[in-house]
């Protein structure tokens, strides 16, 4: 019998079809997956899954690695709450995992005992965050709603390395997998250290990576910017790597956070991969999430008011902050305390240039007392 998940926190929201057609429940279960290597706690997860009827196909997503020590120890699950439900809609089941010594993931964290520059084994690390996202695979498959012979897998930045280090001893029903932004060692602005280490890593992947693969790319990324990812590309390709590679428009101030802001830039391009590699599931995508009818904080522009309304669709935990003429939240955080505290930094950081204060408006759906 497969370990059944220890549910943390469970949503169940409703999806209207149609007007004549029955209401779909959308699961949204925070979940431990047990494992030797990551005791006491195991990894950190969330399941999402529409309520149809039948096995469906599971869709593994991962996360990447801050700059920063702080956030990578505040990470959780419900961060990447909005691309779990755009597959989830599509007919998948998703699961996303951190991995090893990120948030309240036990283990040794992959970023971590890799050497200095330049000696650091990119290909080591992210072999070793493959094993996270083989271990998620193969819990994940096992799960009543799951077909177990269809797997996706989809990393962003050191997740999507590891992605790509997962096709190169992949699991039997891995059917395709996505890489956003992959990479790792960028220790600042169009700067990685050892660059021709982190290629040479590519291109031993390549040489036995045979899984349909799609790597997005944004032209602004300042992380891994378009020379760099098309040598990793030209480098993965050059073994006998099988990836189709995209370059999305410029997105933001950097573009490195496309997957997590720039949902309508890529989900095009991600529906014509599924497309053609026979993963489109339903007819059409269930609804997206609408949020609850809530009246927004008074004073809100139009564009905080739309703010306000995406803010309100979002996993805990949350906090929204506002002053007289700025607001900003904080969401998918450890602690309803951590998002109340960045939620209130995030707005005074923008209200400082006219000499205001922010106060927290709104805790989770709710108003601040």
């Amino acid at each position: 019998m497969p370990p059944k998940p220890r549910i943390v926190d469970l949503v169940l929201l409703l999806l209207l079809l149609a007007p004549s057609a029955r209401a779909v429940q959308m699961h949204e279960e925070l979940i431990r997956i047990p494992w030797t290597q990551a005791a006491p706690n195991g990894l950190s997860a969330l399941l999402v899954y529409a309520d149809l009827p039948g096995k469906h196909p599971l869709v593994v997503i991962t996360h990447g690695t801050s700059r920063e020590l702080e956030p990578r120890n505040n990470i959780t699950p419900w961060l990447f709450l909005p691309q779990a439900r755009w597959f989830a809609r599509r007919g998948f089941v998703s699961l996303v995992v951190i991995r090893r010594g990120y948030g309240s993931s036990s283990g040794n964290p992959d970023y971590l005992g890799n050497g200095r520059c330049p000696q650091i084994d990119y290909e080591g690390a992210a072999r070793k965050s493959a094993e996270d996202l083989r271990i998620a695979i193969d819990f994940g498959s096992k799960l009543p709603p799951v077909d177990p012979a269809r797997v996706l897998a989809v990393g962003i930045s050191t997740g999507g390395m590891a992605t790509v280090a997962l096709t190169a001893n992949a699991p039997t029903n891995l059917v395709a997998a996505i890489n956003f932004a992959g990479g790792r060692g960028s220790s600042a602005d169009h700067d990685i250290c050892n660059s021709d280490s982190l290629v040479a890593a590519y291109r031993n992947f390549g040489r036995h990576s045979r899984t349909p693969m799609l790597w997005i790319y944004a032209d602004n990324d300042k992380y891994f910017w378009p020379e760099i990812a098309q040598q990793f590309d030209a480098a993965f390709r050059s073994t006998g790597g099988q990836d189709q590679f995209l370059h999305a428009p410029a997105f933001g101030e950097d573009g490195h956070t496309l997957f997590s802001h720039g949902i309508p830039i890529w989900s095009p391009m991600v529906d014509d991969f599924l497309q053609a590699h026979n993963l489109v599931l339903l007819p059409q995508p269930l609804p997206e999430i609408t949020p609850p009818n809530i009246p927004p904080p008074a004073g809100l522009s139009d564009r905080g008011q739309q703010a306000f309304r995406g803010y309100l669709t979002l996993g805990p935990h949350k906090a929204f902050a506002l002053s007289a003429h700025h607001y900003a939240s904080s969401v998918a955080q450890m602690t309803a305390d951590d998002a109340r505290k960045d939620a209130l930094k995030n707005c005074n950081r923008l209200a400082a240039s006219d000499k205001e204060t922010c106060s927290i408006a709104f805790e989770e759906n709710s108003p601040a007392n």
